[in-house]
């Protein structure tokens, strides 16, 4: 059986990848749609291997029809267009921010909560979790199955191309402009992101946090357990592509090393790449273009009854974000939900 797919935001960093992403998994597509907003009507977008695609604009388009929409177009637009696909019978997968927090919308990452998939009847609408709030609970979840988590400590390097196409080119031209001698203001940034970074991500909220931070807190317990008490330190770094975190973690039960190693290598997503002897770790440019979330530097803490730290590595367009996207699709079909 074969599917119509809506892609809306295909012009954007993470819908072109989303695109290729279908192509390289041979998702059952019938029909592949490339929509973005009327100013981007008429261009063309590539579909991996498989040629280009027309872009349709979103106003006006009708979801009759389309099995599933991957929505990566911002926040705002997807709060508009999202419903009305689903009422038309679309189910939504949505890459932003604006139903993950929805008690009616699962927020889901295959390998973690599958079992949330069908909350999707509620509204028609499954979120896609923040790109820093996934790689990590892909590395929690097989160690909360053997010994309780308690409380993780993180802080992140999270590259620009999180910010979108502008930001990416922010950096590129910032960093050229240096070397020519002509500095220049940051207008996506707060602060100069050449050679640089930044502990500020999204806006201020309550207590000295930014949103990204608290959507790592509060994501991680929708997903992985309400109990879980996270404190975040997101930071900006000049990175093009790929996330990068290290990540503290208490437990309330005991866990040895060999354990969570062995956890950790078990468990579908995850690659342990790990000699600190052979300085073996995985660091952002070597996870571009990769499908895993990479787990290295793993060690106990001895200053706490309970304690491991690790570094994790992923590609953020990829499985912190189009991947994870179709993923969703891949597992609404295998369990018959479409």
């Amino acid at each position: 059986m074969t599917y119509r797919v809506a892609v809306v935001g295909a012009t954007g960093a993470v819908g072109a990848e989303i695109l290729n992403i279908l192509d390289e998994r041979d998702f059952p597509a019938s029909d592949v749609i490339a929509v973005a907003s009327a100013r981007s009507a008429g261009k063309e977008v590539s579909y991996g291997e498989r040629g280009t695609l027309k872009v349709q604009s979103l106003e006006g388009f009708d979801f009759d029809g389309v099995d599933i929409g991957l929505f990566s177009p911002g926040a705002s637009v997807s709060a508009e267009y999202a419903p009305i696909a689903a009422r038309d019978g679309c189910i939504v997968i949505d890459n932003t921010s604006q139903f993950r927090m929805d008690p009616d919308v699962p927020l889901v990452v295959p390998e973690v909560n599958p079992e949330a998939l069908g909350h999707y009847r509620e509204r028609g609408i499954i979120a896609n979790p923040n790109c820093s709030t996934i790689q990590m609970v892909m590395a929690l979840k097989p160690l909360h199955d053997v010994a309780r988590i308690k409380r993780v400590v993180v802080a992140t390097y999270q590259s620009v191309s999180g910010g979108g196409t502008e930001a990416m080119d922010e950096l590129f031209e910032h960093t050229k402009a240096i070397y020519m001698n002509d500095r220049q203001e940051p207008q996506i940034f707060k602060k100069p992101i050449p050679f640089n970074v930044i502990p500020q991500i999204d806006v201020p909220v309550a207590d000295g946090f930014y949103k990204e931070e608290w959507k790592m807190v509060v994501e991680t317990q929708k997903i992985l357990d309400p109990s879980i008490q996270v404190a975040p330190t997101c930071v900006r770094v000049p990175v093009f592509v790929g996330h990068a975190e290290a990540v503290n973690v208490e437990f309330h039960d005991p866990i040895s090393l060999a354990e969570a190693r062995d956890a950790l290598m078990e468990f579908e997503g995850i690659v342990v790449l790990d000699d600190h002897e052979s300085y073996e770790f995985v660091t952002p440019i070597e996870c571009v273009g990769e499908f895993a979330v990479f787990v290295s530097r793993l060690r106990s803490d001895p200053t706490v009854e309970h304690g491991l730290s690790f570094w994790c590595v992923s590609d953020n367009l990829r499985k912190g974000a189009a991947l994870n996207a179709v993923q969703i699709a891949e597992a609404l079909v295998q369990e018959g939900y479409l």
